[in-house]
């Protein structure tokens, strides 16, 4: 199977045009704004639109919304002119065309940090309620009526973490960032967090994501500070770039490692890239895993028709935006009208089902519309886990396992 950047788009853009087709008269439009080419993440933008389509199918099957109506979803790459104008230029104006032109009545998709900024900002202007499903820690303490998400942020993850380091002693720490917006949040967060809670010391070298590809220089000098644990917060590419050149340097696996987000959910390229340097590998996660039984009969819908779908246990990215669409469907039978302004009534005022059980969108103190899943912190301890099969070493409370520390290593 090959893997560019246009057969990503080509698969995205397949299955949204086959949901569409059932799409019928007055459909309820809903538009996807998402990467679908580099220099973002095609990948995650595929997740995207295979986790909207379920999510479609399954309000289909559910006798659809406001009277049978179902949902018709319009599509735009973020990325569209990004080599020439950047990212957040090509971004806004592909959301202006979803709000302005496409009359959608929400948007979801967004998946770099670096994009959503500008996504968000055109969405306010034109009163467009949107799901934003990443880990930027600033977007829902602005306190924005239109901004929703049922995902972590930044300041969600980090706490368990350096909290699970610290329990275990772990003091002086080595830390390898990318300059994307994600990149800077989580090491100013981490660094911030770790000296001001716990005391810790860190040794931190930031470095530019679009053209490094040598690390060892930094790496070498993590070594030499002698880190109790290395954070790689490096983002897509680089992440396993830095993975393969710290086992060259000698940091790894000798040195324990936390990576800042996912990517090594998708087990199977985790361990085709990392070999058996990505045992011990440690990362935060939301509680969403085949054995869990807090799974509701919603989250057993989806996992049983992903697989049987695509062949494979869906990742959370379209579990996510396959929670988006039967919100939006919800809220819409229950709203006024089916204008924004009475969606975004409704999304404030109503409880939804979803795959971990009832959630609310509130107006908290500090964020609003902000409802986090439950957070742990997983280890791969043998070579070719799957994720499902991976330890929760923390909070206590949930752990199966204990840590498991890097083996002695080897003469040679």
């Amino acid at each position: 199977m090959t893997t560019t950047e246009s057969t990503f788009e080509s698969r995205a853009r397949e299955n949204i045009a086959a949901s569409n087709q059932h799409a019928g008269e007055n459909p309820v439009r809903i538009g996807i704004i998402t990467p679908l080419n580099e220099p973002g993440d095609p990948t995650a933008g595929e997740l995207v639109t295979r986790g909207a389509v379920l999510g479609a199918e399954y309000v289909r099957e559910h006798g659809g919304t406001r009277g049978g109506r179902q949902i018709e979803f319009v599509l735009y790459d973020d990325q569209a002119t990004a080599a020439e104008e950047g990212m957040a230029k090509s971004s806004a104006a592909q959301m202006t065309k979803l709000a302005l032109v496409d009359d959608v009545v929400a948007a979801m998709g967004q998946w770099h940090l670096r994009t959503t900024p500008w996504v968000v900002d055109v969405a306010e202007r034109y009163n467009l309620p949107i799901f934003v499903e990443n880990g930027h820690s600033l977007i829902t303490a602005q306190k924005r009526r239109n901004v929703f998400r049922s995902y972590f942020s930044i300041a969600d993850r980090v706490p368990v973490m350096l909290d699970f380091a610290a329990s275990i002693g772990m003091k002086r720490i080595g830390l390898l960032a990318a300059d994307t917006v994600f990149g800077g949040q989580m090491a100013d967060t981490l660094v911030e967090y770790g000296t001001q809670r716990h005391g810790m010391e860190f040794l931190r070298f930031d470095f530019p994501q679009d053209d490094t590809t040598d690390f060892r220089e930094q790496l070498r000098a993590i070594k030499a500070f002698e880190p109790d644990l290395f954070i790689n917060g490096a983002v897509i590419k680089t992440n396993y770039m830095i993975i393969e050149q710290a086992r060259e340097v000698g940091l790894r696996p000798s040195t324990p490692m936390m990576v800042t987000f996912g990517f090594p959910l998708r087990s199977d390229d985790f361990w085709r890239l990392t070999g058996e340097e990505g045992v011990g590998t440690m990362w935060p996660a939301m509680r969403y895993r085949p054995s869990w039984d807090g799974l509701t009969d919603l989250a057993h819908w989806f996992i049983d028709r992903y697989v049987e779908r695509y062949g494979t246990f869906p990742p959370d990215t379209a579990l996510t935006h396959f929670t988006d669409v039967t919100i939006i469907a919800k809220a819409l039978d229950a709203a006024r009208s089916d204008s924004r302004e009475d969606l975004l009534d409704a999304l404030e005022a109503m409880e939804f089902e979803t795959w971990r059980g009832p959630l609310r969108f509130e107006r908290g103190p500090a964020h609003w519309h902000h409802n986090a899943p439950e957070l742990q912190l997983l280890q791969y301890q043998k070579h070719g886990q799957s994720f499902d099969d991976s330890a929760i070493i923390y909070p206590p409370s949930l752990a199966t396992a204990e840590y498991l520390p890097p083996s002695t290593p080897s003469a040679g």
